[in-house]
């Protein structure tokens, strides 16, 4: 029986069941170590096949939702697809996406290769349809989804599998469902990096053979998102390190297994870093190279640290991150970001977080202290990784910090459960935590059902580019397939589906979003597609076409470049589309004349220009006001007329 006021009991809780008096452990002595040398028994798999089907529910309605709504990838979702496309060709891609590493048309890649071919087996079975590529990305976080669950158990049993998947559901919530369906690199990683966090610390409690799938998941997320690296390096490191102390610590007898699992760790770690190597050793520069130069010479400042300590306390702000989701989903990628937003809540989040610290320590509850140990790492190595950031503060360089946010608030919620009982009256106690669990329990259910709600009306990523794009295709596909002479005095083009096309592109609104995708498209309905060398590192190296080489040019073309082509006599347009309606042409026109005035107003007449000629460019320019920002940024989901124009190969821009 609890007694009150038995503030030093040394007998550790098992998480397993929060309701129940603990029970001593077979090897006290173990409890003593900061780095356990065991771990708990194996619980029933049921919770956690219960807990996968809860989580799996919205992402399974939001990929049957997708399938009946076309999508044509572009811009980093079409280079995406072509890579998954390669793997196990003879384009294998060796390295991550490009990224913004360098200065084009020399950047640098994210690390590593690995999403793209755990993506590439769901692709294909399911048909290599765009839509294919979605449920891929939903698998492969699906599959993250019961690692965590499985570590839950063998941390906790049943309560554990209960809180992986309230931090699951929540992170649903918080990011939004379709995001977890996105096949773009920043949001692959982010449940990922939970299993991290957890796989550290079910290490940290003795389970040596988790350490071999820490090294997986820490090098799924590096590889995908360079911003990961510095994260996932230490709490390798700190997971390795655990195992190592015990193996010193231990019998000559006991040290086999934990041998086992650092030579087993370091040799598949070693191979998952292969294709990146191999990389390495045929170019010149490598792209691992390419990544330490740019990391360690950048062309910018970093934020600093303060700057980077006020990012991390804004990201653990408990009104903009967790409140707000409970009626608008996807609150985790717009709140944090704001410099002038509040930075005391997160404050006192982090107080209170320390004296959850604090109280565990007293409890001397050893399991509880070592999950507090992985949160403060993450969150001190990930302040100082916010401080390094340079140039804008992009919302997908820290989703991860959500993450280790959410983490945090479950072990404080923990802890506090520990203090009810100890402290409170068995009667009350047991009334305490019951009332806790219902709350608990309440709030996941919404959440489940908010997230299938949200699910039901799921929409494909940067749609308003896809549909153009998707209206300008079809046309310039029909027109391609009609095998056509070469007939220069009436500036015929050779066409057909045994010619090579020279796809180019000129933008003035989104940065060749959608001419990317036109290459993607095109090549997935089986025609020989290439660009300039210029684009050899979004596009690969594979697809880069002479222009000697081309039977022919297609150039998509976009707003004010439309009117050059054109006035072109030795071009043909096979397809254009105007996005917007007579209602939305004058809301274009009156907040384009919103952000000039702006402009202007601010003393910024050289970016005047380019809201015609590079919207993009100027909207993200950190010098334009909010309200230039706010204007331009609905003037780029309007979008702008956009053409597709055969040319002659000799004549791209």
């Amino acid at each position: 029986m609890t007694e009150r006021g038995r503030a030093l009991d040394t007998t550790p809780i098992d998480p397993s069941d929060w309701t129940k008096e603990p029970e001593p452990e077979s090897e006290p002595d173990d409890d003593h170590r900061l780095f356990a040398s065991r771990a708990e028994p194996q619980p029933d798999s049921t919770w956690v096949v219960l807990g996968a089907l809860v989580i799996a529910l919205p992402l399974a309605v939001a990929a049957v939702v997708l399938a009946g709504r076309a999508w044509y990838p572009v811009l980093d979702l079409a280079m995406t697809e072509l890579r998954v496309r390669d793997v196990g060709s003879g384009r294998t891609p060796l390295i991550g996406l490009p990224g913004r590493i360098g200065e084009f048309p020399d950047q640098g890649s994210h690390p590593g290769p690995w999403s793209f071919y755990l993506w590439a087996g769901p692709y294909r079975l399911l048909g290599s349809s765009a839509w294919a590529l979605q449920v891929a990305a939903g698998i492969a976080n699906l599959v993250a989804v019961i690692l965590a669950l499985v570590i839950g158990a063998r941390r906790g049993g049943r309560a554990g599998v209960a809180a992986v998947t309230a931090i699951v559901a929540i992170l649903l919530r918080g990011f939004g469902v379709e995001l977890f369906v996105e096949p773009w690199n920043p949001y692959a990683p982010i449940l990922w990096w939970l299993v991290v966090l957890l796989a550290t610390w079910s290490v940290l409690c003795g389970d040596h053979r988790l350490l071999l799938l820490l090294v997986i998941a820490a090098t799924y997320c590096v590889q995908t998102h360079v911003p990961y690296l510095v994260l996932c390096a230490v709490l390798v490191t700190v997971g390795a390190a655990a195992v190592a102390v015990n193996t010193w610590q231990s019998s000559a007898l006991a040290r086999g297994p934990l041998i086992g699992s650092l030579g087993w760790s370091a040799a598949v770690g070693v191979a998952l870093w292969v294709p990146p190597l191999v990389d390495q050793v045929l170019r010149r520069p490598g792209n691992l190279r390419m990544l330490f130069d740019h990391f360690t010479s950048p062309g910018e400042p970093a934020i600093g640290l303060r700057a980077g300590f006020e990012l991390m306390l804004r990201h653990l702000d408990p009104f903009d991150g967790f409140a707000r989701m409970l009626s608008e989903p996807g609150t985790f990628l717009a709140a944090g970001f704001d410099p002038d937003r509040r930075i005391w809540a997160g404050a006192v989040v982090l107080v209170v977080w320390m004296i959850a610290v604090a109280v565990a320590a007293l409890l001397r509850h050893h399991v509880l202290l070592r999950l507090h140990l992985v949160v403060g790492i993450a969150l001190l190595v990930g302040a100082i990784s916010m401080s390094r950031i340079f140039g804008k503060v992009w919302f997908y360089l820290t989703l991860w910090a959500w993450v280790t946010s959410t983490l945090l608030v479950i072990a404080v919620i923990w802890t506090a459960i520990t203090v009810v009982r100890q402290y409170v009256p068995p009667g009350w106690s047991r009334r305490v935590i019951i009332g806790t669990e219902a709350v608990a329990i309440v709030l996941v259910v919404a959440a489940v059902v908010g997230n299938t709600i949200e699910a039901s009306d799921a929409q494909p990523p940067e749609a308003h580019l896809s549909d153009t794009l998707g209206e300008v295709l079809l046309p310039t596909i029909a027109v391609l397939e009609r095998p056509a002479p070469v007939t220069p005095a009436d500036n015929d083009f050779v066409t057909g589906r045994d010619g090579r096309y020279l796809v180019t592109w000129t933008d003035a609104y989104f940065f060749g979003s959608q001419g990317y995708g036109l290459v993607n498209e095109l090549e997935r309905v089986g025609f020989d597609v290439g660009v300039l060398e210029a684009w050899r590192v979004p596009v690969t190296p594979y697809r880069v076409l002479d222009p000697s080489e081309a039977t022919t040019g297609v150039h998509l073309a976009t707003g004010i470049r439309i009117d050059d082509w054109r006035g072109r006599d030795d071009v043909r347009e096979i397809a254009t589309f105007e996005p917007r309606n007579p209602v939305e042409m004058i809301e274009y026109a009156e907040l384009r004349d919103l952000a000039i005035d702006e402009l202007r107003g601010d003393g910024l007449t050289d970016l005047v220009p380019l809201v015609d000629s590079n919207l993009f460019l100027v909207s993200n320019d950190p010098r334009v006001s909010r309200a230039a920002a706010d204007a331009m940024a609905r003037m780029l989901i309007l979008g702008q007329e956009t053409a597709v124009f055969l040319v002659p190969p000799g004549s791209a821009p």
